[in-house]
């Protein structure tokens, strides 16, 4: 059993029987994404146990990892005092997705116990969105002035080193906070002390307007392989930063988003963990949805009835009406996930729609044809194995082109509709995901059926 197993296990045996000497130890041995893990599926008793013992420093760290669904719960467990002590601790960005999780009420009532030090600087982060850079940044970096010499820059970053969060990057500043430049802190290491600044400073190439989304910010620092993003305004004055770690929350938290969408799921994602999700949450996320696409499913009995003759004439139609409808499900669901890859990426823009229309209608028409020629092969030899009542004018060979050309074309189109509905989406200010997987796999169902039933009339004569 790995030390952080065994300690974990310690820990929970010290809330079964309400140890507290034994509690803290454990707990002090713990990282507080553990410690967080463990909080969210104690239950109310055990909570309040948890909450009375650990260590308010401690519980500062735990509770800017809970999932944002607890932490007004989790906050209104703490008496006045130890909510101004978590306020306090916790840093600037921290403090801000706290008060942005829990209700109005309760983010006026709590705004009354940050420190005065710290007031100004949360009440001008609330203002910016709650997924935008401006909204996930911190306040915590080094900055220096450009004429300030290498031993005036130390001593400088000497008083501030306590609150900094990152001096991975100092950023040179003008006396308007304009952002000039950087240094690497090692620059300052290994240069004469009374260099100057200016002459060591590199430019700042990479940057965000605070207003900007979020995922825009994690991406460029996941593409430019970034320590730290600055957030600016619009004047080009430096606001804070946006570290690795931030990035690497944000892209979680947009990929679990993208990836319940896909799935057909609505309202606001939780961070909660799927144990812990009530279970009418998760009702009220997939009815709607469900309830949508079943509607649209119709649809498809509609046109059953409509080639209801066509069906009973030539019965065997029937065999290969299901891996038509299948096939082009699974490409346009597999063209819709490549393109709302790219696009999350940052690959594609509103320019690229012809591009990624003729990739897909290629990549369709190869698959389609391969795909084809394999069924028509199976037609012609396996089917007449167990089926003998084929009629003379029609013949297994017209038969197995019939349901060729017709899968052909289902694989075509449904790749160019995945492909091109996330990007319509978009355009309409619509999050692809929405359209994805779910909702894509039920249009291309019945323009399946359409497809196999109209080439089937026309090439069959029936």
């Amino acid at each position: 059993m790995s030390e952080e197993n065994k300690n974990t296990r310690l820990l929970l045996e010290a809330i079964e029987q309400r140890d507290a000497a034994s509690f803290l130890k454990a707990a002090d041995a713990l990282h507080y994404a553990d410690l967080a893990e463990i909080y969210e599926g104690l239950n109310d008793e055990e909570r309040d146990f948890f909450t009375d013992h650990i260590d308010m420093e401690q519980f500062a760290e735990v509770i800017t990892d809970l999932p944002d669904t607890l932490v007004e719960e989790t906050m209104e467990r703490l008496d006045t005092d130890e909510q101004r002590e978590i306020l306090d601790q916790v840093s600037d960005d921290d403090r801000v997705d706290l008060l942005q999780d829990v209700s109005d009420d309760a983010r006026e009532r709590l705004l009354e116990l940050v420190e005065p030090d710290d007031i100004e600087v949360t009440k001008s982060l609330l203002k910016y969105g709650e997924h935008t850079a401006g909204g996930r940044m911190t306040t915590h970096f080094g900055s220096i002035q450009a004429d300030m010499s290498v031993k005036q820059a130390l001593q400088h970053l000497r008083q501030e080193s306590d609150e900094t969060e990152s001096f991975a990057r100092v950023y040179v500043v003008d006396d308007k906070d304009k952002l000039c430049g950087f240094v690497r802190f090692r620059d300052l290491a290994f240069n004469a002390w009374e260099t100057k600044i200016a002459d060591i400073m590199r430019p700042v190439k990479r940057y965000i307007l605070a207003s900007s989304d979020q995922e825009e910010a994690a991406q460029m620092v996941s593409k430019y392989d970034l320590f730290v993003l600055p957030v600016v305004d619009e004047q080009n004055r430096i606001l804070g930063i946006i570290t690795h770690d931030d990035a690497v929350e944000i892209m979680e938290e947009e990929s679990t988003e993208d990836m319940e969408k896909m799935a057909g799921f609505t309202g606001e994602g939780s961070e909660e963990s799927y144990l812990n999700t009530p279970t009418m949450t998760h009702f009220r996320r997939r009815f709607p949805w469900l309830f949508g696409l079943a509607i649209l499913a119709i649809a498809s009995g509609v046109v059953m009835i409509k080639f209801e003759g066509v069906l009973s004439s030539l019965f065997i139609l029937s065999l290969f009406l299901p891996m038509v409808v299948a096939a082009g499900g699974n490409t346009g669901g597999q063209a819709s996930t490549m393109v709302i890859r790219a696009m999350a990426l940052g690959e594609l823009d509103q320019g690229s729609i012809m591009r990624v229309a003729w990739k897909e209608l290629r990549l369709g028409l190869m698959l389609g044809s391969l795909l084809g020629l394999g069924m028509a092969l199976i037609t012609v030899t396996v089917v007449p194995m167990f089926y003998s009542e084929m009629p003379a004018e029609i013949g297994f060979t017209k038969f197995a082109i019939a349901v060729a050309l017709a899968l052909a074309i289902q694989i075509t189109s449904s790749t160019l509709v995945g492909s091109l509905l996330p990007i319509g989406a978009r355009a309409m200010k619509i999050d692809p995901a929405v359209i994805a997987a779910p909702a894509i796999t039920t249009i291309v169902d019945v323009s399946g059926m359409v497809i196999y039933f109209f080439v089937a009339k026309a090439l069959l004569g029936l």
